[in-house]
């Protein structure tokens, strides 16, 4: 029960550590265009993103799936630059465009995964029973998360709400801002990557 909770404290810290800011701002570029109202939405979407990382953390942290470590740190930029221009360029919310968001929140959560699982091997070591700490891990990844939706839609609901910003200003504000900071992550990350 010690080591449960231990993996669940580290889980949840590692999302919502800045020194990893770049899961916050996929989840915040991913959520941040919704509003409270909107709460089946978010969960839809961050249940797809949950479920793709809880696959590929599983599947590399038992070391069924080997990859290449600087190739994901590229991909996840590119995950939070995409999700940023599909939020420049959507005009309007269909059943068919939120499809696509669940679709793509799923993808994106498996390379987001295959980050996360280089952390938790690391913390593993060379344990080989690893099945609670992977529930732990995630769980608590998965409560982090939670933390991070909830300031997100809280400080939308008051931008949008109570300061009277108009949604899509919002929309383009946030995911321009990010857009631009994981650019700038994705040619920086370009560089390092190496091919074995």
């Amino acid at each position: 029960m010690q080591d449960f909770a231990m993996y669940f404290e580290l889980g949840w810290q590692h999302i919502c550590d800045w020194q990893g800011y770049d899961h916050i701002l996929f989840v915040t570029v991913l959520c941040g265009t919704y509003l409270l109202a909107d709460w089946r939405k978010v969960l839809i979407l961050v249940t797809a993103f949950t479920l793709g990382h809880s696959i590929t953390l599983a599947l590399s942290a038992l070391d069924i799936v080997k990859v290449n470590t600087s190739l994901i740190e590229f991909l996840i930029p590119v995950t939070i630059v995409t999700t940023a221009v599909i939020n420049i360029v959507k005009k309007k919310r269909s059943p068919a465009t939120l499809r696509i968001s669940y679709t793509l929140a799923l993808f994106f959560g498996l390379i987001h995964g295959l980050g996360f699982s280089n952390y938790l091997k690391s913390l593993l070591g060379k344990s080989t029973n690893i099945t609670s700490q992977l529930l732990a891990f995630n769980l608590g990844l998965e409560f982090g998360q939670v933390l991070i939706v909830l300031c997100i839609l809280t400080v939308s609901f008051i931008l949008l709400n109570i300061l009277k910003i108009q949604r899509r200003e919002w929309t383009l504000f946030l995911s321009s801002a990010i857009f631009g900071i994981a650019f700038i992550m994705c040619i920086e990350r370009l560089a390092l990557i190496h091919f074995k």
